[in-house]
């Protein structure tokens, strides 16, 4: 295609290319402190296309497509190509990536053992990942975890983080504007602003972790924390895998070691300050 980039994020090589300038420049800009070798062959491929060539230039119509496609998928305007590309490598890995286990789940860690948040969107796990990830840990990432089949461990999948909406004001506050990327008010998905994880985490998103706490956050409500068996455990991370079906007996075996070594909870939190709080609170308990 006209515009190309290569980026390297944890163990995926992505090669995106576009009809327009402006989807890979902004790449560029989120992307710039992360390996870009052109020599490594790509593991997943994005495309960002025109169905029509005079959509290239009269009211731009984004097309995603690459490796893998959903067919019904609506067109963004090119305002929101960055958007685009972001949800066109999401979408290459979420059904095609085999090497792994995959959770939508956010991650962060610290002293090489993981804390893995899972939920809906508007659980709160991506802002609570970002905000941890400002403080003692290291941000793994907050779009998917990828689970080891063969030794149990979480590999980091570091992207540059989605925040949505009241999310944005939250995180902005603490970080240095030159890492959040460009406002995209009224998407699909609300308000988006992209923060780029901290050099620490990009520099290091080769190291794998121990998976050592799972939660289930959910956003509203009064502060509380709830055990989780292993049984519920199980049945909503496969619901939050996009290849434990594929996977067959590995992503079984993977998935209920996980849940049997991993002390899980469901965790109810009012806001960003309670929500870390109890996560740090669980934490000072499992990881002794």
């Amino acid at each position: 295609m006209r515009h190309n980039i290569r980026i390297a994020v944890g163990p995926v090589q992505f090669r995106i290319g576009s009809d327009w300038a402006e989807p890979i420049s902004a790449l560029e800009q989120l992307y710039a402190g992360y390996p870009q070798d052109d020599a490594r062959p790509a593991d997943a491929t994005v495309r960002l296309f025109a169905a029509r060539p005079w959509r290239r230039w009269v009211r731009p119509s984004v097309h995603i497509g690459g490796d893998f496609v959903v067919p019904d998928a609506l067109p963004l305007p090119l305002s929101m190509g960055l958007l685009a590309a972001e949800m066109g490598m999401n979408l290459q890995v979420a059904l095609g990536w085999r090497r792994h286990m995959l959770l939508h789940a956010s991650a962060v860690a610290r002293d090489d053992r993981a804390l893995i948040m899972s939920g809906e969107s508007g659980s709160g796990k991506s802002t609570l990942a970002a905000l941890l990830g400002e403080g003692d840990w290291r941000l793994m990432g907050d779009e998917f975890t990828l689970i080891d089949p063969a030794s149990g461990d979480a590999l980091a999948f570091p992207r540059a983080v989605s925040l949505k909406n009241e999310a944005i004001a939250a995180v902005a506050a603490q970080v240095d504007a030159a890492r959040l990327g460009p406002l995209m008010a009224g998407t699909p998905k609300g308000d988006i602003r992209h923060l780029i994880p901290r050099a620490d985490a990009i520099a290091d998103m080769h190291e794998p972790a121990r998976p050592t706490l799972l939660l289930f956050p959910r956003f509203g409500g009064a502060a509380a924390i709830e055990p989780m068996g292993e049984g519920e455990a199980f049945v909503r991370l496969t619901e939050a895998s996009t290849n434990y079906v594929a996977l067959g007996e590995a992503g079984f075996a993977a998935l209920t070691r996980l849940v049997r070594e991993t002390p899980a909870f469901g965790v109810s939190y009012p806001d960003s300050a309670t929500g870390i709080a109890l996560v740090e609170q669980l934490w000072a308990e499992v990881a002794k």
